[in-house]
């Protein structure tokens, strides 16, 4: 899309102005968008119960552990049916039931879509392109809904040049993975790890301690955060 001209910009026309003054107090501006990482088994998919009212978007087979909460869902196999579920989720009546969404993994669903252009593409770097505009297309289409949102993902390892083991959200492609935290107000790392006692503790770390990558853009979460994203959204909603 071509850049408009300084003197389209500055260009004085005798037309109705429509700009749309908003408050940062909104309804819209309260809905929690938030994307939560951390190693398999760690209890990512357990935070969904915990969020308000939720539907979920399952891309993995590994709803097992919230079977109990007997929650709806709907099978992502692909980018149709990724398209199909925003559809639902923006525009049925159905779908205003729900006050969230979850998109489980948001990896597995990136993952897919590189398949699919690999599948289409005569060279591998333009089927890594095509995937990461795709991509971030979804999730800015899922992250905008007038729900809370929260994406989990898979965990990435690597290390720095001094050789310190460092651990982020995974993603196909360097550069999707890199990208994904800027589209979230919380990027949120379950960490599970065992107490003085031998026992197994789950928390989710809100905030980066330069090895975890984790964010907190509304300041109201501590360090370290019991794993219930119900109680989050209300401490950054401020209810």
């Amino acid at each position: 899309m071509s850049k408009p001209s300084k003197s389209s910009l500055n260009e004085t026309k005798e037309t109705n102005m429509a700009i749309n003054l908003m408050f940062t107090a909104s309804r819209d501006a309260l809905y929690v968008k938030v994307l939560t990482y951390g190693p398999a088994g760690a209890g990512k998919t357990s935070l969904i119960p915990t969020m308000p009212n939720p539907i979920i978007l399952s891309a993995e087979a590994g709803l097992l552990s919230i079977t109990d909460s007997n929650l709806p869902y709907i099978e992502i196999d692909g980018m149709d049916t990724l398209r199909e579920a925003y559809r639902w989720l923006k525009d049925s009546d159905e779908a205003k039931a729900y006050d969230s969404v979850a998109l489980d993994s948001i990896s597995e669903i990136g993952e897919v879509c590189l398949a699919h252009e690999k599948a289409v593409a005569k060279d591998p770097r333009q089927a890594y392109g095509e995937m990461q505009t795709a991509m971030g297309e979804a999730i800015r289409l899922f992250r905008d809904l007038p729900m809370h949102v929260m994406f989990t993902a898979k965990l990435d390892k690597s290390q720095d040049e001094m050789g310190r083991l460092l651990y982020a959200p995974s993603m196909p492609g360097n550069k999707t993975g890199q990208a994904l935290p800027y589209f979230f107000d919380l990027v949120l790392a379950m960490r599970v790890e065992k107490d003085a006692d031998g026992n197994i503790q789950r928390a989710l770390m809100c905030q980066s301690d330069g090895l975890w990558q984790a964010k907190d853009r509304s300041g109201k979460l501590d360090t370290w955060e019991i794993p219930d994203l119900g109680q989050i959204i209300e401490k950054v909603a401020g209810k």
